[in-house]
This record gives structure tokens, sequence and C-alpha cells, in this order.
């Protein structure tokens, strides 16, 4: 018999059960939805599995409080964490999620050996930090979201301001993904064309900062938690890649070890990912400006990462 693959997602809130949802929906796996608190996974895994019969899927999604069942995942995608509230920063919740991203990894990663592991958990980049020397899994198999995010967001509002499709949108954001992300306009375009040749700088500079405070515009708007439909697309997008081996090419928060002048330090970057997880980092030439932006970006990831303590 051939074995379904298997995907974890750690956290049942907003973002890990519409997670489950997407991954579901594309058909990757069957799905374990574990969290802490009883009765919320079962009961969001029982809900999942009773659509199924009316969005056409087949597979599984157990719901549980144990490890016990994610064992054998191809990918662990890690939501447990505290949510932001209006006012806070992502790296206002560094040490509440730094115990809780430590105790998931310590759990699952052994069941999981050979798994890709996914963080979303904010701040993100140092999660995925945190994930890494857990775990001692390879840098390459342990990958945060942000970028995905980031750059979805970039290509939403740039649509917007055209009036263009997104899907002819292109974006590409660098750097960690909180307020000193470095969104690229230069190397983001609209049908092959770079949008520096079709908005003013104005308009541009408007849309970055946008872009930047994404998360924090849907805190403000919600007031009592924070965006999970997009981040679950962007954690999917991912597993997606990685569960079909597609090669793709996702702007994710890597290991960085020399690429861009950066080393020891999770941060955004053009990354090819496949089965292996991240099998390949893309180069590519920044201005003195940018590089300037991003090596900020990175000194402002690696303070949390040290601030960890691991």
């Amino acid at each position: 018999m051939h074995k379904r693959n298997k995907i974890t997602v750690v956290g049942a809130g907003n973002v890990g059960a519409t997670t489950a949802q997407k991954v579901l929906e594309m058909r990757l796996g069957d799905v374990a939805l574990v969290d802490v608190v009883e009765g919320v996974p079962q009961g969001k895994g029982l809900d999942l599995l009773e659509s199924f019969p009316l969005a056409g899927l087949s597979g599984d999604i157990i719901g549980t409080n144990s490890y016990d069942e994610t064992a054998g995942s191809d990918v662990i995608i890690i939501t447990a964490g505290l949510a932001r509230k209006p006012g806070m920063s992502r790296d206002d919740l560094l040490a509440a999620n730094v115990k809780i991203v430590a105790e998931v990894v310590k759990q699952a990663a052994p069941l999981s050996p050979d798994a890709v592991i996914i963080v979303v958990t904010n701040p993100m980049d140092v999660m995925a930090y945190v994930a890494a020397q857990i775990s001692g899994f390879p840098k390459e198999r342990v990958i945060g979201m942000g970028g995905v995010l980031d750059s979805a967001r970039f290509r939403t509002f740039i649509s917007i301001e055209m009036g263009i499709s997104v899907e002819n949108v292109h974006a590409a954001v660098l750097g960690g993904h909180g307020d000193a992300m470095v969104p690229l306009p230069r190397y983001s375009t609209i049908a092959g064309i770079p949008i520096t040749e079709m908005m003013d700088k104005e308009t541009i500079d408007a849309i970055v900062d946008r872009t930047r405070n994404g998360g924090a515009e849907i805190v403000d708007l919600l007031k009592t938690g924070s965006a999970f439909y997009a981040p679950a697309a962007s954690a999917a997008e991912m597993a997606r890649a990685i569960i079909l081996d597609q090669k793709k090419i996702l702007p994710c928060s890597v290991w960085l070890n020399g690429k861009y002048g950066q080393k020891d330090v999770y941060s955004g970057v053009p990354a090819v990912l496949g089965a292996g997880g991240v099998e390949e980092i893309i180069d590519i030439k920044l201005t003195n400006e940018e590089q300037a932006a991003f090596n900020a970006s990175c000194d402002a990831v690696r303070k949390g990462q040290a601030a960890t303590g691991f």
C-alpha cells in the first residue's frame, strides 16, 4: 500500500485550523491537528472531516492533544503561540512564544525525524531559529513562513493600486518578518514590467509602508486577534512546494551562512523549496541602500535570537 503524505499542524486556533483546511483542499495528504486545549483540535478536526462529503475531499484529519498521532510526518507546520493584540509588536511575543515553540519541537521532532518544519509563530524568524536549535535538524529543513505572506500582501496592494489582476503581479520582499522587512520595488513586476516603470516613487513608498504594517493593520481592525487567512494560505503554499517537490522559488526565512553577506541568522530571501526543504538560496544583487536595510533587518533578528538563550 502506498503511504499517503502526512502534515502535522500544531496549534488549532484560527491560523492552524485554516492551514489544515487549505492543506486538505490542496489534497497534500492526511492531517494531524494538535493543540494543548482539550476538545478544540478534536472538534475542529471532526468539523473539517464532516465537510469532506460536500467539498469532494478524501483522506483523513485527526484532532489530538498528543503528539503520538504526528509520528512519521513529512511536514510539521507550527502555528502555536500567543497572537498579537493591538499595540503589540511581533517582538513583544518573544519570551512567551519561545517556551511554546521549544516545547512543541521537543515533542514533535523526534517522532518525525525526516520532516521539514515550517514556522508561522511570531516573531517568526526568531522562532525558526528556536525550532532549528531544539530539533537539531539540518537548517535547510527548518523554514520560516514570513516572506511568502509579506510578498502576498505587497502583491495585493500593487494589484489594488493598478487595478490589475494579482496573477500578473510578482513581488519581492527580503529581510525579517517585522517592521524592518525590505520590500524590493526594483524586483517587483507587473507582467514582467518593474513597478518602478509604472508608478511614481510616492505611490510605491506608500505601498511599501502598508506592506510593512500589513499585519498590524489587520490586528487593529480585528481588535481581538490577528490575520489568519493569508498566513494559512502562505504556510499551505510552502507545504505544497515541499510535498510535491515543486522546486518553487518562494521568499521565506532561511538560515544564512554567508549569502547576502550574512551569517548565523534566519532572514527572508528567495529560496527554492522542494522535498529536501530549502534546496537553494537565490542570490540577487542589492543596491547599497537595499543591502543596508537588509543588514539592519538581520541585526534585529540576531538580537532576538540572542535573547532566546539558545
